[in-house]
């Protein structure tokens, strides 16, 4: 989980999502997001946030005046008082997550009032090949495969974001529907 703010260096597909952080001074927004083992986004948003935090069970220590990371399991609470947070980033961490409606009524309460999610996870088409690909080509970990709790449509992401306090504003798919890209704010 990252939580970060936007800016021109950004890649494209993440433009979209922190324009309120563009439209505000650079280095405005307080971010967290799910890091990866690298926490590659949070270093590739750091010239346009306040602070950033990365969470991930494999997250590595940084020893940046802006950057933090916490190395954790996502499960149903997050370590961060209410509001906290202008934005919040989840790149392929949804389907990981054995209480998906409860990690998003958290995120609720840690992002401030007009706050953002940005979520990307893979849609339910995607899941007979990245089977085929880890389980029969070796190509992909298995054990990220295996670890895959559920494939989402846009049905199933409007169904676990209603009642969470976030209003989904924007969904697509990409990869040629193998992944679905979604943004809400919260309300």
């Amino acid at each position: 989980m990252q939580v970060s703010g936007g800016g021109p260096g950004l890649p494209a597909a993440s433009k979209p999502w922190p324009r309120k952080a563009r439209r505000g001074r650079r280095g405005s927004c307080r971010t967290s997001s799910w890091c990866g083992w690298k926490a590659r986004l949070l270093f590739a948003v750091e010239p346009y946030i306040r602070e950033g935090v990365g969470i991930d069970v494999k997250a590595p220590p940084i020893d940046h005046p802006k950057l933090r990371t916490l190395a954790m399991k996502l499960d149903r609470t997050l370590p961060f008082a209410d509001q906290s947070f202008d934005v919040v980033t989840l790149l392929a961490v949804l389907e990981h997550l054995s209480h998906p409606r409860a990690m998003l009524e958290e995120i609720s309460r840690v992002l401030r009032p007009g706050g953002q999610v940005v979520l990307t996870v893979p849609s339910k088409a995607a899941r007979p090949v990245l089977e085929f690909l880890a389980y029969r080509m070796g190509i992909v970990s298995a054990d990220e495969i295996r670890d895959h709790k559920q494939y989402y449509d846009r049905t199933s992401l409007h169904a676990i974001f209603a009642g969470t306090g976030l209003r989904v504003e924007r969904h697509s798919y990409f990869q040629l529907g193998m992944n679905n890209f979604l943004c809400a704010t919260k309300t």
